[in-house]
């Protein structure tokens, strides 16, 4: 089985803050903010902080039981 390069390496603060982008784009909103929490561990000014408040913000806004009368 080979592995690439980045399998190799330590993921980055940056690495988990793109992660966490893409989960987000994605809507699995769980995930990004576990990638975003990784980044902020690594690096505490990383953009990772104003992505994570902007999750928080979206999932305290959603509201299920409006969907599901």
């Amino acid at each position: 089985m080979k592995s690439s390069q980045t399998d190799n390496r330590l993921k980055t603060s940056e690495d988990y803050y793109r992660e966490g982008n893409t989960l987000r784009q994605q809507g699995n909103f769980p995930a990004a903010m576990n990638s975003y929490m990784e980044a902020i561990a690594l690096d505490p000014d990383s953009p990772a902080v104003e992505a994570m408040k902007m999750l928080e913000e979206i999932m305290n806004y959603y509201c299920k039981d409006m969907y599901n009368p």
